[in-house]
């Protein structure tokens, strides 16, 4: 299975990321987040497979997250309609977005990222 990492290039923690990806000689597919952020099924199955509540894959230090006064609105909203916003901004998903369909990695910890994907 392909892994595929949701990336931001003006995002520190993104870069971080794809550095440890390439140095661990982890193969990937970087996918540009904000220009072609994953639908909403594909936002399904990451999910779904991370075992995550929806809401952490919300970028809550993103502007556009408080702009959007989110902090209130996603406690009533349905998991329908969180999985409508992200899909509809890649802004507003935490990133870096790793994944390979059956494992999620949210944000930048090298031993996260090591204990899912080292050894690649």
């Amino acid at each position: 299975m392909t892994i595929k990492a949701y990336l931001y290039n003006k995002c520190d923690t993104c870069r971080k990321a794809k550095k440890w990806l390439v140095e661990e000689g982890v193969p990937f597919e970087e996918i540009p987040i904000v220009d072609t952020p994953p639908s909403r099924e594909e936002l399904r199955r990451i999910w779904q497979a991370s075992g995550l509540d929806l809401r952490k894959f919300f970028n809550v230090s993103g502007v556009q997250y408080r702009e959007l006064g989110l902090k209130d609105k996603l406690p009533g909203m349905t998991d329908e309609e969180m999985l409508d916003l992200l899909a509809s901004n890649g802004k507003l998903i935490k990133r870096p977005l790793i994944t390979d369909e059956a494992k999620v990695t949210l944000g930048f910890k090298a031993d996260e990222l090591q204990k899912a994907w080292g050894g690649q």
